[in-house]
């Protein structure tokens, strides 16, 4: 299928001898929004993880392909430069680097061969971001995340995001930890960058940012398998009755 971004298929992952995800399906479509709830510890940031191949989480069985192409075959840097992109639960400073020459060979190697990145180009998407994101453009002289607060760097992976421009969005629990402000904020970025060419998997434990972002279709994790899909109604309900009626009958749980 052409609209088809990412495709699971009985996936299973494993920290160490443990096994986190537990043989999941999801299929994520072109100009979609997908969101992951579940409670703390049932596999969420795992599975974004072991999708951008850190080596602690392992798939140890099935299907994960990423615009026709079988992942597992793929360096996670190649995953970044196909247009896979993870917003981190905890961003990592990187101190002496700052966040404008990140950001500008980071988009350098996305699209070598392509028309070159001009400084008037480069400059235009840095300030439409910071602009959409209410950010002081003076942090683009800072170094990546060295001594931001929480809210800046959610801020600043929002704003990777909109530059990059990523075929598919992973965003690991970008709405933990910020006020309700900072809250609509992340939301309005998410929103500026959802378009028919993107898509999002959009992990969260809480409806609050599913207010502010409408997904297509939302999937309940629990205990590494997914035991619930639905619409927007499907949060509503986790919001009102949490995640205990879900894992009745769960396999091995």
């Amino acid at each position: 299928m052409a609209d088809l971004i990412l495709e699971l298929k009985d996936l299973h992952v494993s920290v160490g001898e443990t096994e986190i995800i537990r043989g999941i399906d999801l299929t994520i479509e072109r100009g979609t929004v997908h969101a992951l709830m579940g409670p703390n510890g049932s596999g969420k940031s795992s599975l974004s993880l072991a999708l951008m191949g850190h080596p602690k989480y392992r798939i140890t069985r099935g299907v994960a392909r990423f615009e026709g192409r079988d992942i597992l075959e793929m360096s996670p840097d190649a995953r970044s430069l196909a247009g896979m992109f993870l917003c981190f639960q905890y961003p990592s400073s990187v101190p002496g680097v700052s966040v404008a020459n990140f950001m500008r060979n980071t988009l350098m190697a996305r699209h070598k061969g392509a028309a070159p990145l001009t400084p008037a180009k480069f400059k235009s998407l840095l300030d439409g971001a910071t602009k959409s994101l209410k950010m002081d453009p003076a942090v683009l002289g800072r170094y990546v995340n060295d001594g931001f607060s929480g809210g800046e760097k959610k801020r600043l992976e929002m704003m990777q995001m909109l530059v990059l421009k990523p075929t598919l969005a992973i965003l690991d629990e970008t709405d933990s930890g910020l006020d309700i402000d900072a809250l609509k904020v992340i939301a309005a970025g998410i929103e500026a960058y959802r378009s028919p060419e993107h898509a999002v998997l959009l992990i969260t434990h809480y409806q609050r940012i599913l207010n502010y972002v409408r997904p297509d279709v939302v999937h309940v994790l629990v205990k590494g398998q997914i035991v619930q899909e639905g619409g927007f109604e499907l949060a509503e309900r986790l919001e009102s009755g949490g995640y205990d009626p879900f894992t009745k009958d769960l396999v091995g749980a």
